[in-house]
């Protein structure tokens, strides 16, 4: 069985919602405001029909048979989260959170959704999420990995919302996001999409770093996190963190260890080279590891991200469902 926690889904509600912010599609391209994204897959989905019927509940369950997939857990592209666009983003996180819940609809067993929230206004945040999750029956709760309208996730306002986190039992899914979109009219001075395929994995690494330094899963130790694309580079240079932490941040605030602070966070092995996915199983572990793909994403994994890594079929079964349904209590 494979629990799938990592794809992006655009519903019909969540387009054209806003006169400057959109989203639109067109074209091919996705605008938010001044910013733009294409692809050099020239024939795909040139206007937003086409991409709302690839994205309609059938097709994806169509999709997700072909691939194995038994359950998707969907959450909002990453460049329209919204942090950015004042009042519209807590309207806008509403919108989504309503269609994700229509889309999920379809088929309840298998369709399900992180909780899309205004990260750029606190208190707002800690009302959706709980309507998300209570009344709508979201499984958890999304953020991009830094910058929510120039706050950070170390910042103790949030702590009412980790507080919520942890009374409703849910965990958190963390995915960077391209900041150029926050640029206005700059938005598109962005050399070959670098905050997006190189920033996102920044993101995410961040989001651990100000998690752990600034005090917060001290605060709250139920808090569970899970980053994806790998942990961005967190596994990778965890040894470097631990040691910096202790010369080079007299400002953090962790009572621990950075690595000690492990049990607050899954990862995924959602990095395309079998030698790094096997160092990150190595060092991370199986206990921590949950299965996301980017499920019909631009950098998507059209294989079983758990073969060919000398795992017993328990272990494998960990990371493709087992965690996954401990976490979100499937």
């Amino acid at each position: 069985m494979i629990i799938d926690l990592h794809g992006h889904q655009i519903c019909p509600g969540m387009l054209d919602r806003h006169e400057f912010w959109g989203p639109k599609w067109k074209d091919g391209t996705i605008f938010v405001g001044d910013w733009e994204l294409g692809t050099k897959k020239r024939d795909f989905a040139r206007d937003a029909s086409a991409i709302l019927d690839w994205m309609a509940p059938d097709a994806r369950l169509q999709k997700m048979d072909a691939q194995g997939i038994d359950v998707l857990v969907v959450s909002v592209p990453s460049h329209m989260y919204m942090y950015w666009a004042g009042d519209y983003g807590t309207e806008f996180a509403r919108i989504t959170n309503d269609e994700f819940a229509s889309f999920a609809s379809a088929n309840p067993d298998r369709l399900k959704f992180w909780a899309h929230v205004p990260m750029a206004d606190p208190s707002a945040a800690v009302t959706e999420l709980e309507r998300a999750v209570t009344e709508l029956g979201a499984v958890g709760m999304g953020i991009g990995g830094a910058n929510f309208g120039g706050l950070e996730v170390f910042d103790e306002a949030y702590d009412p919302l980790w507080a919520k986190v942890c009374e409703l039992g849910v965990p958190v899914f963390v995915h960077g996001y391209n900041q150029s979109v926050t640029w206005g009219k700059q938005a598109n001075d962005d050399p070959y999409d670098t905050t997006s395929i190189v920033g996102m994995c920044y993101d995410e690494t961040r989001c651990f770093w100000y998690l752990v330094n600034g005090g917060v899963l001290d605060r709250f130790p139920e808090l569970q996190v899970y980053i994806t694309h790998g942990g961005g580079f967190a596994p990778y240079q965890l040894r470097r963190m631990e040691e910096t932490n202790l010369t080079m941040a007299p400002d953090s605030k962790n009572q621990r260890k950075v690595s000690e602070y492990r049990e607050n966070f899954y990862f995924d092995p959602l990095v395309h080279s079998a030698a790094m996915r096997q160092a990150i199983v190595t060092d991370v572990g199986v206990d921590r590891l949950l299965y996301g793909d980017n499920f019909g994403g631009a950098d998507s994994i059209d294989f079983d991200l758990t073969e060919g890594l000398g795992l017993s079929d328990e272990d494998r079964e960990r990371i493709r469902s087992g965690n996954a349904k401990q976490l979100l209590g499937l």
